[in-house]
């Protein structure tokens, strides 16, 4: 699973040939959750905000960046 970006306590990753909806997950040491790239929702798992906020304002700013590695990693042809 690569590592998109990498923050103090956790990491933004993609795996390859993913389940939909376009999602990417942050990974801390005792916590994962999946984050729907549109609205940047939780769809699986739990963390604390404080553990996820710079991560999740990243995610923020770099949507597209984040989408357009949803489609290479996931695209099916």
């Amino acid at each position: 699973m690569p590592a998109i970006k990498r923050f103090g306590n956790c990491v933004i990753r993609m795996y390859a040939d993913d389940h939909r909806p376009p999602h990417f997950h942050i990974v801390g040491p005792d916590f994962s959750v999946a984050v729907d790239i549109k609205d940047l929702k939780i769809i699986a798992g739990f963390a604390r905000s404080g553990d996820i906020r710079e991560a999740m304002e990243w995610a923020g700013a770099n949507a597209e960046i984040l989408a357009a590695e949803w489609t290479r990693l996931n695209q099916r042809g």
